[in-house]
């Protein structure tokens, strides 16, 4: 298992760390989730086992929170994991889910629910999504991130804004990591004809889109305005999957001052339909230089 710090070293491309403290988290969650239903116990039954509530044993579940040593080895001794190499295996895991990652140093700038989200990116294997209003943010430029980020930090000082670009610049990396994840994003017309930063920063913008699109782990699709309506009617979203095979994909919808983070398999399976149905009724990836190229024209 990684230890959660992520070390970049040369020459490129990076190397990719097995997880991350999020996904570490969600593994251990999934784990004491299967001890206690092996058990027979309930949610709230294991909540008193460490003097807590059905809510932080369902945080602890989901990977939503960090873990403390007590609980954990209070938990599998409520249990009744007696086997000494799996406590200290798990207990092992707890202790390397809390290390923080690389963002930590960021922590500062973001609420807990957006840590969430950089940290379970940061552990996918496949990141799909559907933006309507920006290009996501792993594909952004620089000029065009701090576009994007004075809309909501007008009045911030520049040395704030320079740190929150530095971040989303951070995030990039995924790309040129060895078994970094795959990036599916199909975007609206309508984000690659909104002018962020002005006419520069958009041609720059579009110009790096129409780069990236050929790189092997990217594919991007243009929802084009003659589509007219479609299955994503409801707004944005991301669905994230993961390499360990008994990790559930989870849907992540930002909002304005929050997040939802879906992961039941209903919700999963109706996300995953859309996302779908969004890549046959946009224009195919093969489509995708000649659009950017003709809306870059435009611009």
């Amino acid at each position: 298992m990684a230890s959660g710090s992520i070390a970049y070293e040369p020459p490129e491309p990076l190397r990719r760390p097995d997880g991350g403290p999020t996904v570490l988290r969600m593994m251990l969650g999934a784990q004491l989730r299967r001890l206690r239903e092996a058990r027979g116990a309930s949610p709230e039954e294991a909540g008193e086992a460490i003097r807590g509530t059905r809510s932080k044993i369902s945080r602890l579940e989901l990977g939503r929170s960090s873990f403390k040593q007590r609980d954990v080895a209070d938990l599998l001794a409520f249990y009744q994991v007696t086997d000494e190499r799996e406590r200290e295996a798990l207990l092992a895991l707890a202790r390397q889910a809390n290390a923080p990652g690389w963002w930590h140093q960021y922590a500062d700038l973001m609420p807990a629910w957006l840590e969430t989200y950089i940290g379970l990116e940061e552990a996918a294997s496949v990141i799909r999504t559907y933006e309507m209003q920006f290009v996501h943010g792993l594909l952004q430029t620089s000029d065009y991130a701090r576009a994007v980020v004075r809309l909501r930090h007008e009045e911030t000082p520049e040395s704030e804004v320079n740190r929150r670009v530095d971040l989303r610049l951070h995030r990039q990396r995924l790309l040129t990591m060895a078994e970094g994840p795959q990036v599916w994003s199909v975007v609206d017309e309508s984000a690659l004809r909104r002018p962020y930063g002005g006419r520069d920063v958009m041609r720059a913008q579009l110009k790096h889109l129409i780069e990236i699109a050929a790189h092997p782990s990217v594919t991007l699709q243009v929802m084009p305005f003659s589509a007219g309506g479609h299955a994503a009617a409801g707004g944005p979203f991301t669905i994230l999957r993961f390499p360990q095979p008994d990790l559930p994909d989870v849907i992540y919808l930002e909002q304005l001052t929050s997040a939802l983070y879906l992961d039941k398999p209903t919700d999963v399976d109706d996300y995953t339909d859309t996302m779908n149905q969004l890549c046959v009724d946009a224009a195919q990836p093969d489509k995708t230089e000649a659009m950017l190229k003709k809306i870059l024209d435009e611009t």
